[in-house]
């Protein structure tokens, strides 16, 4: 029956069209996002800790970002596990979001040869839950860092190590340089187990960039990487504390570029084919081109 093989053959076309527009629609210029969220994180005390230095802003693409508020509780600050259920919530809600979280989201290329592992990045973060428990209850970094919990000692980095990454911002630190001054690997160490948590209560949901691959399927919101001190400066802090402005600050920069078309040249940074491959694994920080 060859009109019903050319019906098919068509139909293959178009489906075949249509999923490459849906795949590179957040490169088409106009806003990809309903929601931008900026996490200002901490790694302090323990997951169920009420923190003065976890904050979270949230902007949409017609409102300046405001201060999100925990739910109500005896605890007046957000909690590392509160944060991580909070956005699986959005992510159930209508819309898209772009959340941007400040800490480390995977470790450089040399970490996972020196511990022999795949270069598979949900699989180094279940690897990582299984020795640096930071999401239970009751657990410090501290704990896991001293050997009393976990077994970090097996894998541990040197702060001399950095991904690409971090050399290509300059400024930012090393995700194994601990108790120094603007230090991310307290953050790192205690958040990336929720980021495993979002990605099992998530699911196909959300777009984790861009370890799921550069470029962002339509209807997917996504989580990246982000790095204040980037943007910090570009807007005035007016009344906030530094922890508030560092979230206002990601939060106002996502949506700003979103709006703009400027965004999409930041999803897609300047670098060769290994560099990306490489980045891929160890992660990007969403703003560094």
């Amino acid at each position: 029956m060859p009109g019903r093989g050319r019906d098919i053959s068509a139909s293959l076309v178009r489906a075949r069209k249509l999923q490459e527009e849906e795949t590179h629609s957040v490169l088409q210029g106009v806003p990809s996002f309903d929601r931008y969220i900026g996490v200002d994180y901490s790694g302090a005390q323990t997951p169920t800790s009420s923190l003065p230095g976890l904050r979270v802003y949230m902007a949409d693409r017609a409102s300046l970002p405001i201060e999100v508020q925990p739910p109500p509780s005896p605890r007046k600050h957000w909690t590392r596990r509160g944060i991580a259920e909070w956005l699986v919530e959005r992510f159930s809600e209508d819309g898209r979001a772009l959340v941007g979280i400040d800490h480390g989201f995977s470790f450089p290329l040399r970490y996972f040869d020196e511990h022999r592992l795949a270069h598979d990045w949900p699989a180094f973060l279940d690897d990582f839950q299984r020795h640096w428990p930071t999401d239970e209850d009751h657990t410090y970094v501290e704990f896991v860092r001293d050997g009393a919990r976990g077994n970090g000692a097996a894998r541990s980095g040197s702060p001399r190590w950095r991904r690409l990454t971090e050399m290509r911002a300059r400024t930012a630190k090393s995700v194994f340089h601990f108790d120094v001054q603007g230090s991310v690997a307290k953050s790192t160490h205690a958040g990336l187990p929720w980021l495993r948590y979002l990605r099992q209560q998530a699911g196909a949901r959300v777009h984790f960039w861009p370890f799921d691959g550069w470029d962002i399927p339509v209807g997917r919101s996504v989580v990246a990487e982000v790095y204040p001190s980037l943007w910090s400066r570009t807007f005035a802090p007016e009344e906030r504390n530094a922890n508030q402005h560092d979230a206002y600050s990601v939060a106002a920069w996502m949506r700003h570029a979103d709006v703009d078309g400027s965004l999409a040249k930041f999803l897609q940074p300047s670098l060769t084919p290994a560099e990306r491959a490489a980045a891929q694994i160890e992660g990007w920080i969403l703003g560094v081109y």
